[in-house]
């Protein structure tokens, strides 16, 4: 699946609710559904606030379903993260004066099995997560 769209902030709840979706073929628990939409709110919400900051730009999702996991690919072209180790630490924000909490990536990590993020400055950010479910 690929989903394109604006970098308003409007359009992350249209983003976790089509990656749900996505996610219920394969039998999801709430929780585990709810799991995946809190970390791609997340992935969005850093392409949107930190990738584009006031720029509009092309948010992108592409996920695939193998067997009994998810995967889930967020990236934006928009200005990169400078220091990704510094950016994943725990209550590190880059926008402090817009009241983040700094726990975007944690929350990714403790929602997914998976979470790898790749940044280049000026090119942007790219999330992929994975999530593996229950066999039932």
């Amino acid at each position: 699946m690929r989903l394109e769209f604006m970098s308003k902030s409007q359009n992350e709840a249209f983003a976790r609710v089509v990656v749900a979706s996505f996610a219920s073929q394969l039998d999801p628990t709430i929780e585990e559904l709810a799991d995946i939409k809190t970390a791609v709110s997340e992935a969005v919400t850093n392409a949107i606030i930190h990738g584009y900051e006031d720029q509009k730009g092309t948010v992108l999702i592409e996920c695939s379903i193998k067997d009994n996991e998810i995967e889930i690919i967020v990236e934006d072209h928009g200005k990169g993260i400078e220091d990704i180790e510094q950016a994943r630490l725990p209550l590190y924000t880059s926008k402090p004066e817009l009241e983040r909490s700094g726990m975007g990536f944690t929350v990714m990590e403790t929602f997914m099995d998976t979470v790898e993020v790749t940044s280049e400055q000026g090119v942007g950010t790219r999330v992929r997560m994975v999530k593996k479910f229950e066999s039932r």
